[in-house]
């Protein structure tokens, strides 16, 4: 998990559960993206909360989760907000 602490003692991340991150202090979690199926069963990682693009489709829902943690980190977002 790649973490950004701000001077102000903010930590911005990826959500994973690899950490507790509750041991960190209070929690403020906002969705980066919508990773859906469509009628076909295609997966998409729609990047619009974070202003980026659609991406897919995939075949599978884990390829469509990597493509929206690597546009993120691609674009430095990780410790934007």
């Amino acid at each position: 998990m790649q973490a950004v602490v701000q001077p102000n003692g903010a930590i911005h991340c990826l959500y994973d559960e690899s950490i507790d991150l509750s041991t960190l202090g209070r929690l403020s979690i906002r969705r980066a993206s919508h990773v859906e199926p469509d009628a076909n069963g295609q997966w998409s990682a729609d990047l619009s909360p974070m202003e980026g693009p659609v991406l897919g489709p995939f075949s599978r829902r884990s390829d469509a989760l990597t493509a929206e943690r690597d546009w993120i980190e691609d674009h430095g977002l990780i410790g934007a907000g």
